[in-house]
């Protein structure tokens, strides 16, 4: 379990998600940090961070949304990669992802185009889900699409899927904090609660308090082995 010792930082994106979070992990040693709403002040801030604390490893969790059926609000999962939706040229039908037009969105020394393998393995269970339903059964690889904005629409997600199809569900920080992450070789993990259906802006359907209970308790399930 992360310790001050062992130095390992844990980001939320938000004040409110902290706040709901916070009691959960009251008495476990863990302190978690803000890292800031939206894949630019997510990728500042967790660069000053790492900059400052130099951990051994980051941890992020919080809340998305799904991009597949199977993947039920209240469900928490763990990720294997993230990609970047947004950066390229275009918008809506048109738009076309960076790496289409053959750039990618580092070159040096570490260069990643609009996907990032995580940095550290998967051990043990996938996921976990506080609410009665079937099993999971999806691709080998988890895939969470970042955004500078969530989709408006299902037919917005799909459009997002279009080029991106592996995703399972979207947020707004985890291209960003990776691509920190990537950039200053420090292994990066993340989890994330559902608390919607990517696209459907109805909050009435959202359940950020389940999400974030289910993401907490994967979290801390799997820090433990």
């Amino acid at each position: 379990m992360p310790t001050e010792n062992r130095n390992e930082l844990v980001l939320v994106p938000t004040p409110r998600e902290l706040s709901i979070l916070a009691p959960r992990f009251a008495g476990t040693g863990i302190t978690l940090e803000v890292c800031g709403f939206g894949p630019i002040v997510a990728a500042a801030r967790t660069t000053q961070l790492v900059d400052r604390m130099r951990p051994s490893a980051v941890f992020l969790i919080g809340i998305a949304g799904s991009l597949r059926d199977e993947v039920m609000i209240g469900s928490a999962w763990e990720f294997d990669a993230v990609g970047c939706y947004g950066i390229g040229v275009g918008e809506g039908e048109l738009f076309q992802p960076a790496s289409k037009l053959g750039y990618h969105q580092w070159d040096q020394d570490c260069p990643f185009g609009d996907v990032l393998d995580l940095s550290s393995p998967r051990r043990g269970a996938r996921a976990i889900d506080n609410r009665p339903r079937t099993s999971h059964c999806l691709d080998d690889q988890r895939l969470l699409l970042t955004a500078c904005s969530c989709s408006d629409s299902a037919a917005d997600a799909l459009r997002r899927l279009r080029w991106f199809p592996g995703a399972i569900a979207e947020d707004m920080e985890g291209f960003a904090v990776a691509a920190a992450c990537r950039l200053a070789n420090v292994p990066l993990r993340i989890w994330r609660g559902i608390s919607n259906r990517a696209g459907d802006r109805d909050k009435a359907n959202w359940d950020i308090q389940g999400a974030l209970m289910a993401v907490a308790d994967l979290f801390l399930q799997e820090i433990a082995r």
